[in-house]
């Protein structure tokens, strides 16, 4: 099964107000398990760059001039993407700036039920608790210390983390990556087995008996 964990920065929180996204960043899961594949762009805005959103991520109006246009990526987005499930913490907020942007361009847009929300999942498993990110990477020790600041693709390679750790760890359905082996299903019969001899070899019973006889009063009888 292939699913894209994806990330977005922009520079703000309304595409209908004038924001655009300027970082794009997915990574693809093929049985839950990270590939190596990655897709990852900056992209000009066209626009300036608020002061909010430059601390937030720290990407300059000045550097991205200096990179495609949304226009000039979305075939390689799309093509990346497939139709795979897409794994986004808080995927109405990416949904909403990537579909604005590939309406402008007449492109259809991806749909909602294609989204697994992590920060959704989060608040069912744990009520109540904070279900930020960085909450959840510290809830599972993993290490989000190069994130002082928010990147698409570093986001993206924390949320496969704490991903997997939602659905159950590294190993889902207890299955042994890489080994081509898996462990007995609940409730499934056992493989009948031909019984192991335990009855000692000649060789053996010899053995042991002149180990007996070596013996000092010993505890059973010889």
């Amino acid at each position: 099964m292939r699913e894209i964990v994806l990330d977005t920065e922009t520079t703000g929180l309304d595409p209908t107000a004038g924001h655009r996204i300027v970082e794009v960043g997915c990574l693809e899961l093929v049985n839950h398990m990270p590939t190596g594949r990655v897709f990852h762009r900056y992209i000009n805005p066209e626009r300036d760059m608020p002061a909010e959103a430059f601390a937030v991520h720290g990407l300059s109006e000045q550097f991205l001039s200096g990179h495609p246009v949304f226009a000039a990526i979305a075939g390689d987005l799309v093509e990346f993407l497939e139709d795979s499930p897409l794994v986004i913490h808080n995927a109405e907020f990416d949904l909403k700036f990537l579909n604005w942007e590939f309406r402008q361009l007449e492109r259809p847009p991806l749909a909602k039920d294609r989204a697994i929300d992590t920060i959704q999942i989060a608040r069912r498993r744990f009520p109540g608790a904070p279900a930020s990110l960085d909450a959840l990477c510290r809830r599972f020790a993993i290490d989000n210390s190069a994130r002082d600041k928010h990147g698409a693709l570093l986001d993206a390679e924390l949320l496969a983390d704490v991903y997997l750790e939602l659905i159950g760890g590294r190993e889902p359905g207890l299955q042994l990556s890489g080994s081509g082996r898996q462990t007995r299903a609940v409730g499934a019969p056992r493989q009948k087995r031909d019984a192991r001899p335990h009855a000692p070899t000649e060789e053996e019973q010899a053995a042991h008996d002149a180990f007996v006889k070596t013996l000092t009063n010993p505890l059973w009888p010889a």
